[in-house]
């Protein structure tokens, strides 16, 4: 059996966007399913576009997500180092192996000569310049100045990027797992920079020696880089490594939520939905970019929701624990077609969880919610208000927004339901409940009911005369769970102080009503 080697390798240039987890979940999905390695690469060459503290944000994510590899910095392995960065040596070697079998050249163009060569094209009507078979004659490279020259300009240390011979007349196919079978002609591909002038690698020349030192099997990737892949292959026929070459398998784009376009971290901002696992920078900034950890949700939740964006098991079956995904997850069931990003089935599979999670162990997420929004609870509270909320919300920020009334008082917010129900007569009668209320001494939700019960029977009125009374009395709203559930919840003493002062709001709101 193959001994199964996947990596996900991102780059540090900001947040890492949510189609980046997914393929990550992807990776850790298939190495856990074929009992393989999965390794995290920080694929850090670019150093225009690298961001302080992006690495760590990577980290993080996959760490609150529960996607663990087995491989990377700060972890370690035996293909180390993990970081580009710190690879340049390796890359320096294989590079002179191009060079010296004159699979690559030096090529010594200018950003300005390069510039006026494309406007050139431009003016003689051709679009677009590549730099290829056809035109490295015309342009200042070691295949067109000379052994002399070449040698000359490179002991004066004249700038320089290495480029990939790339002749015509070859074709490239590709095995892809997901797309069958994809076929490219050399000619599609131009001699694509390998080294650039800094003296780093390319992302494809770092790419291809890194998958192939560190024994990578299968490269499991956006379908993004589908068209980069022809080069890839390029890359390992010139290293003579096409037959050690990893399978491929492209992903489906996730599309915008109405189905059009690529899923972009602008439609977070402009729809008000997280497009990334942790939030990045700070609220209120213009670089700021919410994430899925501080809307609320729960990782395996969000894990859940990734597997289906692109991937189905080909049952009914929508809820999957970790150990069922990796059960399930095969690379042959991953769709081709893009992939909508739907927030609202998001959330319903976070209330799913929610609902399926025990109290005792939503307890302290939820004590930390109200601890945020200043709200201290014990731990006894926030057990009890996972039993009473958690069929109700969606996240976790929802078990504070509809359940403030549990920790303070909030007065009447559905003076409507107020103004229809309350009548300034029947105070006398609701001042007796109050009473008898005060005199319970087992105060517990059956017990309160009893009492509640035994009034309504003795004053002739009904449920719907007294519980929206009751309910706005002390939590200000006709919604929300059992009310004498709620009784419980909020205590008796502060369940008859609320009564007293929610009698006297709605005789104000009565008031007001008729103008008195």
């Amino acid at each position: 059996m193959q001994n199964v080697r996947v990596r996900f390798a991102p780059s540090p240039t900001g947040a890492q966007h949510i189609g980046g987890i997914r393929t990550a979940l992807y990776n850790y999905l298939f190495a856990r399913s074929q009992g393989g390695v999965f390794v995290l690469r920080i694929e850090d060459t670019d150093q225009k576009r690298y961001v302080e503290g992006a690495e760590e944000y990577v980290i993080n994510a996959l760490r609150w997500a529960g996607i663990t590899p087995d491989e990377g910095p700060g972890i370690g392995g035996e293909y180390g180092p993990y970081r580009q960065s710190e690879r340049r040596e390796i890359y320096r070697k294989y590079t002179q192996h191009l060079l010296d079998s004159g699979q690559a050249y030096y090529a010594f163009d200018t950003e300005e000569e390069l510039d006026q060569r494309r406007e050139a094209e431009k003016a003689a009507g051709n679009h677009s310049f590549r730099y290829d078979a056809t035109t490295r004659g015309d342009m200042r490279n070691s295949l067109s100045l000379g052994r002399e020259e070449t040698d000359r300009l490179l002991e004066g240390n004249t700038p320089y990027v290495v480029r990939l011979r790339v002749e015509p007349g070859q074709m490239v196919h590709i095995k892809d797992r997901v797309r069958g079978d994809v076929a490219y002609r050399s000619e599609e591909v131009d001699d694509k920079v390998l080294v650039k002038a800094d003296g780093l690698p390319t992302y494809h020349l770092a790419n291809v020696v890194d998958d192939h030192l560190m024994k990578i099997t299968h490269v499991i990737r956006g379908e993004e880089w589908l068209p980069s892949t022809a080069l890839h292959v390029l890359l390992y026929r010139a290293f003579g490594w096409e037959k050690t070459m990893p399978e491929f398998a492209h992903l489906p784009l996730l599309l915008k939520p109405t189905g059009k376009g690529k899923l972009s971290k602008r439609d977070g901002q402009q729809l008000g939905f997280p497009v990334f696992p942790l939030d990045w920078g700070e609220e209120g900034d213009d670089d700021y970019l919410s994430g899925f950890r501080e809307a609320g949700f729960l990782p395996e939740a969000m894990l859940n929701f990734l597997a289906f964006l692109g991937w189905n098991p080909g049952t009914e079956q929508e809820i999957f624990s970790r150990q069922e995904l990796i059960d399930a997850f095969g690379l042959d069931r991953i769709n081709k077609s893009g992939a909508q990003y739907d927030f609202e089935k998001a959330r319903w599979y976070n209330q799913q969880y929610l609902i399926n999670t025990p109290d005792a162990k939503l307890g302290p997420r939820i004590a930390h919610v109200y601890a945020e929004n200043g709200h201290p609870i014990s731990e006894e509270m926030s057990v009890t208000i996972a039993g009473l909320l958690k069929e109700r919300v969606h996240t976790l920020p929802e078990f504070f927004e509809q359940g403030v009334y549990f920790v303070a008082r909030v007065g009447i917010n559905d003076e409507k339901t107020a103004r229809k129900k309350w009548k300034p007569e029947q105070r006398p009668a609701f001042e007796d409940l109050r009473t008898r209320l005060a005199s319970v001494k087992d105060w517990q939700a059956p017990r309160i009911k009893e009492e509640t019960v035994a009034f309504m029977e003795e004053k002739g009125l009904g449920f719907g005369a007294v519980l929206p009374i009751l309910r706005l009395a002390v939590s200000g709203t006709v919604k929300g769970p059992d009310a004498f559930a709620i009784l419980e919840a909020v205590g008796r003493e502060e369940t008859v102080a609320r009564l007293g002062e929610g009698f006297n709001l709605m005789d104000r709101i009565v008031a007001d009503q008729r103008g008195e």
